[in-house]
């Protein structure tokens, strides 16, 4: 199977081919697909949710992680190919944030393929990126940090046969994240939905508003109760987002 193949890269827990439109979601750092999985269940059967699976976890777990996220927004953005005969629209929680973006960029590159929409969530905007600010000294000081952070999946670092599968990817990712400089690109011409938590150290509400400086077309701020992993508890307010989103963009086509 080729490595731009969308089964590759895109896991369909809901499948839903008749669904008015279609939502990619891209997980954190040292996240999979499956971080996507209730947000899916939501929104099923008006929304298909197609979660990126990156390479070196679950399924994919004998394949190298991705150390470049210009690399893996590169391959994202060719799985998912040019638009269809549905709006997409795009999802990404912190790392996955900024995959969002850099696949938007791509797709907009491309005859139709922009995506309808953007979500943005638990990330600054590339004009208020911390550069360097990723990659912690060591593997300690990294799952000191995770486990600060918290969020779903944090009890699979105190098992030791679970952690030598995660730390490699926690590695890569961070690598990827301390490297990564955003795209310089023309603003994108969707909505974008800027959503965070009101006690993320990793994203505050601020450095998430200037995103609205990266599309000409409307912005909203969405402000959560919660730290970084806020929108673990807010799948449901985050469908409502969606939904109001793919309204929005139905009735501007029709």
């Amino acid at each position: 199977m080729s490595d731009t193949t969308p089964g590759t890269w895109l896991r369909r827990f809901h499948p839903a081919p008749d669904a008015p439109a279609e939502l990619v979601c891209f997980p954190h750092a040292g996240g999979s697909a499956a971080y996507w999985f209730a947000l899916s269940r939501l929104l099923t059967p008006t929304v298909e949710v197609a979660a990126v699976q990156y390479p070196g976890r679950q399924e994919r777990h004998r394949e190298e992680p991705l150390r470049d996220l210009h690399v893996l927004a590169d391959r994202i953005a060719a799985a998912l190919g040019p638009g269809g005969r549905r709006p997409r629209l795009l999802l990404g929680h912190s790392m996955g944030a900024s995959l969002a973006y850099e696949v938007a960029v791509r797709l907009a590159r491309t005859s139709g393929g922009a995506p309808a929409a953007v979500l943005v969530s638990g990330r600054p905007a590339p004009s208020r990126h911390r550069f360097g600010d990723d990659r912690p000294d060591d593997d300690r000081a990294l799952l000191a940090r995770m486990r600060a952070l918290g969020g779903t999946g944090t009890a699979l670092l105190d098992d030791p046969e679970l952690l030598g599968l995660v730390l490699p990817v926690l590695r890569a990712d961070h690598a990827a994240l301390a490297a990564y400089r955003p795209t310089a690109a023309p603003p994108l011409d969707c909505p974008v939905v800027g959503l965070t938590g009101d006690r993320d150290s990793e994203a505050t509400p601020d450095e998430v508003a200037a995103w609205g400086a990266h599309t000409t077309g409307p912005f909203a701020l969405r402000t959560f109760p919660g730290g970084h992993f806020f929108l673990s508890d807010r799948f449901a307010e985050a469908a409502a987002e969606v939904s109001a989103l793919v309204s929005g963009v139905s009735a501007a086509r029709a």
